[in-house]
């Protein structure tokens, strides 16, 4: 699937609009509105990977899908927008949200192709150590509240 997005030809199922997440004992709802205790320091991981997709990142209409949003303006200028700015207030978000900016900071961060890749240390002053290292706290802290809620 991965090679078909950079080629520019997926066609594959829209996620942007799922209706449930299946968790490992239950299914939620994508509009259930979980609160997760990030550090000042997850929540600025966040914002700044929702934050790279308008600067270093090269996003497409297909790698927007892929992240959840309907397409390239809808993640600069639409629903991402609302995102960042949520995750600026520290708000609690839905699952569907939690998802899409954990998803879009793992790639942002992670690909030298579509994303920050060498130039995220530069651009957010976080190192390669520092993020994976704040990646997985947030990963873990969101995936538990999810099973939590």
């Amino acid at each position: 699937m991965i090679a078909a997005v950079l080629a520019g030809g997926f066609t594959g199922v829209d996620l942007s609009q799922p209706e449930f997440a299946v968790g490992e004992d239950h299914i939620m709802s994508e509009s259930n509105v979980v609160a997760v205790d990030l550090t000042e320091q997850e929540w600025y991981l966040l914002r700044r990977g929702m934050g790279e997709w308008g600067g270093s990142a090269s996003p497409t209409d297909e790698i927007a899908r892929v992240l959840g949003f309907a397409s390239e303006e809808d993640l600069l200028r639409g629903e991402g927008r609302r995102l960042r700015e949520a995750l600026k207030r520290e708000e609690a978000l839905s699952w569907a949200d939690w998802r899409r900016a954990l998803f879009a900071t793992e790639v942002v961060f992670a690909s030298a192709i579509v994303g920050a890749g060498w130039d995220w240390s530069i651009t957010t002053g976080l190192s390669d150590e520092e993020t994976i290292g704040l990646l997985r706290a947030v990963q873990g802290k969101v995936f538990r509240a999810m099973r939590s809620a």
